[in-house]
């Protein structure tokens, strides 16, 4: 039997053990090929492994909500499993929206976790029963789709990349100037790409300046 590959992103390290625990003690069904705690592992551990499952928790550090269509563009074979503690309706949505087959909640029965894998990697969608109506009853509403895609702004850390971009700073200045690492920098970048449907640096900062509501932070924070 070939095991079903998982990767975990998930900032809380007793439930990266807890989810490697129970798959683990599925008779070899699946096997954990990797581990995260945040948004920007989510992309790398996707493209480097190519895992038919993601189980990712939704508030981590970064944003997991544009780093998930990036994950799957990057491997397309992946599926998204959001295994998370936010309970609200419109985290759903949006989780949906940007490309999660399934949702599940932590409070759930683990069961409830297996059903959801098994159901992604039969191209199905999962949502916890609990409020699976209320979701469905959300995608439903214009208005609340139109709320959650405008959740979709830029974060401060990007637009505090986008302003030192666009004073012609390099990935190495930016880095130092918020006090990150290169590395970080040029997948903020990617993610930036993505979210604005451009190609290169120079786009990113044309499409910025077109975007009304940007509101550029008139200081740092680190």
């Amino acid at each position: 039997m070939i095991s079903i590959s998982v990767v975990v992103v998930d900032d809380h390290p007793l439930m990266v053990e807890a989810i490697s625990n129970l798959l683990n003690r599925e008779g070899g069904r699946f096997k954990i090929i990797g581990t995260g705690a945040s948004a920007n592992d989510i992309v790398e551990l996707c493209e480097r492994n190519k895992p038919l499952i993601a189980v990712v928790e939704l508030h981590m550090p970064g944003d997991v909500y544009a780093a998930l269509p990036t994950a799957i563009k990057l491997s397309p074979s992946t599926n998204i499993v959001a295994f998370t503690a936010a309970t609200g309706v419109d985290s759903a949505i949006r989780a949906l929206d940007a490309g999660a087959s399934g949702y599940v909640l932590k409070g759930s029965s683990t069961n409830e976790l297996l059903h959801a894998m098994s159901a992604v990697l039969s191209e199905e969608t999962y949502i916890t029963r609990a409020f699976a109506n209320n979701v469905i009853a959300g995608l439903r509403d214009a208005s609340r789709r139109r709320k959650a895609a405008e959740v979709l702004s830029l974060s401060i850390r990007e637009q505090q990349v986008i302003r030192l971009l666009m004073n012609g700073k390099t990935n190495k200045e930016i880095a130092i100037a918020i006090k990150s690492t290169e590395k970080a920098i040029k997948q903020c970048m990617t993610i930036l790409m993505q979210k604005l449907q451009v190609r290169n640096r120079l786009e990113v900062m044309i499409a910025a300046r077109r975007m009304d509501e940007l509101q550029m932070p008139t200081t740092l924070h680190h």
